[in-house]
């Protein structure tokens, strides 16, 4: 037998910008962004959700391709799609993606360019990534969640088979920027999601960021817009530096750190019907595990206090009755993520717990029993 091996390396600049008016015809971030050797095509995919909250935004879109025509150049006007977890329950837009890329003759070197939040833009990446093996997605996310972790990572998912993000791919956006006024068209619901996501990388990576949001929690909670900014710059920058960094991007290992709480919370999603959004699910997921660290000896009282009372300040509830629901087998459906989560990954179960805050360590097993205890301290402390 012989072989022969290389080592491929690909490097990727991931780059997110921050500005306010991003359509703004003196606002160059775009263009400057999708600035080229010659003019390329666009097409713009609008959540049709926000659509109906700035009725005037489809015009300043226009408007602002217009006035960079020699730069990039629109292709139609912006196509309306719906958002929410039922978007990725369906490749029904996936096909009316693809048609839309190739009646207009969009090649890799034409953009799509996705504005909405975490789902809408799951969605056009995964068409983006699967057209051409590859057109160029560029992302404005214009929600708490997306623009603090999932519109600045390298992944795009779709639901399949009652599981989350069974169908995806790994393809870093071209560019993403963050438009802090897009925040403004959101309930409070919607607005304090991605505060969970902040919480989450702070406890595993930033204990000093974990100081801040304490810091900082009246003013989260009541929207206060500085305070936003920097929780979503400052989070962002932290998955960033876990992509850069962490030496497997592409999760080929079984270990995702950024995922910290979500074992359960993606189970608490698809129980709940996506009733309970990420962001609401997360909060649960982290208290549990929290908890669960805490009860083991892993994590300090003290610690596990901070890190419940903080999330409970920003406006999260920790305990929901579907984490009550029984299988057919008399089991805590709930317990059943814990391999689902494994599944999704391969290898051996890996789950990021808590050894302090900033300090996230990875563990192999998890004693149901003691989930079970964590689930009922839970339901007690909610009373």
């Amino acid at each position: 037998m012989s072989v022969i091996e290389r080592s491929i390396q690909v490097r990727w600049p991931l780059r997110v910008f921050f500005t306010e008016d991003v359509f703004a015809p003196d606002n160059l971030i775009l263009s400057d962004a999708l600035a080229d050797a010659a003019p390329r095509k666009a097409l713009v995919v609008l959540e049709d959700s926000l659509a109906q909250a700035l009725p005037q935004l489809e015009h300043q879109i226009e408007k602002y391709f217009a006035a960079h025509a020699k730069t990039v150049q629109l292709v139609r006007s912006p196509l309306f799609l719906a958002g929410g977890e039922r978007a990725k329950n369906s490749s029904t837009l996936i096909g009316e993606l693809h048609t839309h890329i190739h009646r207009h003759h969009l090649d890799r070197h034409s953009y799509l360019i996705a504005i909405g939040g975490g789902a809408l833009l799951d969605v056009a990446g995964f068409a983006a990534a699967t057209a051409h093996r590859g057109v160029r997605l560029v992302r404005i996310p214009t929600t708490t969640l997306s623009q603090s972790d999932s519109g600045v990572g390298v992944k795009n998912g779709l639901n399949a088979f009652g599981q989350k993000n069974f169908i995806g791919t790994f393809a870093p956006p071209f560019a993403v920027i963050n438009d802090f006024n897009f925040l403004t068209t959101l309930e409070p619901r919607d607005k304090r999601a991605g505060y969970v996501e902040a919480v989450k990388v702070a406890c595993i990576r930033d204990a000093t960021f974990f100081d801040e949001l304490e810091r900082d929690a009246d003013k989260l909670a009541a929207f206060e817009p500085d305070a936003m900014k920097h929780l979503i710059r400052r989070c962002a920058e932290l998955h960033l530096d876990h992509i850069a960094t962490s030496g497997d991007p592409f999760e080929m290992g079984s270990a995702r750190p950024l995922d910290f709480g979500h074992w359960a919370a993606h189970k608490l999603e698809q129980t709940s019907h996506f009733r309970i959004s990420h962001g609401e699910a997360v909060a649960i997921g982290i208290a549990l595990d929290v908890l669960y660290a805490r009860n083991l000896g892993m994590l300090d009282a003290a610690s596990a206090a901070r890190i419940l009372n903080l999330l409970e300040k920003l406006g999260f509830r920790l305990f929901t009755h579907e984490l009550l629901n029984i299988d057919d087998t008399s089991r805590m459906t709930i317990l059943s993520g814990l391999e689902e989560f494994r599944e999704h990954l391969g290898g051996e179960l890996t789950v990021t717990l808590l050894n302090g805050i900033g300090r996230g360590v990875e563990v192999h097993e998890m004693d149901q029993p003691k989930i079970v205890e964590a689930i009922h301290e839970l339901r007690a402390r909610a009373k």
